[in-house]
């Protein structure tokens, strides 16, 4: 495993965001799901396709605090401009889990924009 420097981390701009729109993306070569992801503030709405069909349905994801990077610049996936890359860990089938802020604590709320330090 190669290491990096502190500094090259920071780089990397980790949010958290709130799923706001999910629709299927049957045009992708594997199954997908087009994503709404409000980061509030000067970030706003930005959008992506992940390939998420095993665990998550696009209703399901609606209301969801999901983590991801948001100074990549924009890809072409198929027909979609994608915005952000939406973070997650592969199951052990290899299917991704994505990841965010822990649901089950009351008391931890994370406002949408919050940084990952």
């Amino acid at each position: 495993m190669a290491e990096i420097a502190f500094e090259d981390f920071l780089k990397v701009d980790i949010r958290v965001g709130t799923v706001v729109q999910a629709e299927p993306y049957p045009e992708a070569r594997k199954p997908a799901i087009k994503l709404w992801v409000d980061f509030g503030g000067d970030i706003g709405v930005r959008k992506s396709s992940a390939q998420i069909t095993a665990h998550y349905t696009p209703e399901g994801l609606i209301g969801q605090q999901v983590m991801a990077v948001v100074n990549f610049p924009p890809r072409q996936i198929g027909t979609f401009m994608s915005e952000i890359l939406v973070l997650g860990l592969s199951d052990e089938n290899g299917e991704i889990v994505l990841i965010g802020p822990d649901g089950t604590r009351k008391d931890a709320v994370v406002p949408n924009g919050g940084r990952l330090h």
